[in-house]
């Protein structure tokens, strides 16, 4: 494992925040985009997308002034209210799990504690996600995150190789993001915006701020080879649903369908593709983020159906690290709604 006192951000690289907090700033109403359609601007850019935003940036006001500990304390009160307000996620939580562990790996109890202990983390994270910006930076970072088999994953950073780093609905997939920022590196994470204009320009703002820039999927084609040729990392939550245009790979025993893009953009930049994952420890804000393994180019570069490889193989990598702590997964998550036309039959 490499202690937190073994990272050092590179001296030339690493940047002041303290007085850039755009996350703080307002952002004010205005006139909805011409050139976008009208049911569009009526949903995202109007006068109710706009009455909305205001509530959440008043709901996330409040939150900062709690100490992390307390935010989390109501973060858990309020999961045990999750399945008396709607129960389907519990119950689609629950049976995602019965299929992923069929073989009486754990008792019918343990499956419905798991289901509700994941409820209860990905609550928690929601609090996390609006207070993390106020609480890491270059200074304070070891006080709430421990690295765990970074060492070559540094050094192909600190030699300026560009990389994919992929994770799933896991833990707190931005940590990882976080941790790179903080040690002066530059970061692009892949988001599919928010259907909210005001809220998807605040979050982007906000995760810029601290070092994190936000690339939107549509964008990935013209801009990914040029981001990884600079030697940036560039990270995917690699595990949803890519629908009927997936690539059907194992998942839990079951066919899931996976986005190719990552595969062929490891292959067409020749980057080795990071499986990372950032897995909470104890109660409080502080997460272990760790390597699971690296997929080099070599390993692909003379195998018949690469693509299928490359992706099999990183989705495997998410499914051990989620078995070892299951509670973290979002197991509301529908990543097996697409599956082959012969499986559905069977159903």
């Amino acid at each position: 494992m490499l202690s937190s006192g073994c990272l050092h951000a590179p001296a030339s690289t690493v940047r002041s925040r303290a007085s850039a907090r755009p996350d703080c700033q307002h952002i004010p109403w205005s006139p909805p985009d011409r050139d976008a359609t009208m049911g569009r601007m009526a949903a995202n850019t109007g006068p109710r997308a706009y009455v909305v935003y205001l509530a959440i940036r008043s709901a996330l006001a409040l939150l900062q002034v709690l100490p992390i500990d307390w935010a989390l304390r109501l973060a858990k009160l309020l999961a045990r209210g999750w399945p008396l307000i709607t129960r389907r996620h519990l119950d689609r939580a629950i049976k995602h799990l019965n299929e992923s562990f069929p073989n009486g790996e754990y008792s019918t109890a343990k499956i419905e504690q798991i289901a509700r202990r994941s409820l209860e983390h990905w609550t928690m994270f929601a609090f996390e996600v609006a207070c993390a910006p106020r609480l890491l930076n270059p200074a304070s970072w070891p006080r709430y995150i421990t690295p765990v088999d970074f060492d070559e994953v540094l050094g192909l950073l600190l030699d300026g190789k560009g990389m994919i780093m992929v994770t799933g609905h896991y833990g707190h997939f931005e940590m990882t993001g976080y941790l790179l920022a903080c040690l002066g590196f530059d970061v692009v994470g892949v988001m599919r915006p928010l259907d909210n204009e005001y809220l998807n320009r605040f979050v982007v703002q906000s995760r810029r701020a601290h070092g994190l820039e936000l690339l939107v999927k549509k964008e990935v084609a013209r801009q990914a080879e040029e981001i990884l040729a600079a030697g940036k990392p560039l990270g995917f939550i690699a595990d949803q649903s890519a629908g009927r245009k997936g690539l059907l790979v194992d998942f839990f025993g079951r066919p899931a369908s996976t986005y190719k893009s990552i595969g062929l953009l490891a292959m067409a930049a020749n980057v080795p593709i990071v499986v990372g994952y950032a897995r909470r420890r104890g109660e409080q804000f502080h997460y272990e983020v760790g390597v699971q393994s690296i997929i080099y180019p070599h390993e692909w570069k003379n195998l018949e159906d690469p693509l299928r490889w490359i992706t099999q193989t990183y989705t495997s990598q998410i499914e051990a690290f989620v078995r070892k702590q299951p509670d973290q997964y979002l197991w509301i998550h529908r990543r097996w709604k697409t599956q082959p036309k012969s499986r559905r039959n069977r159903v």
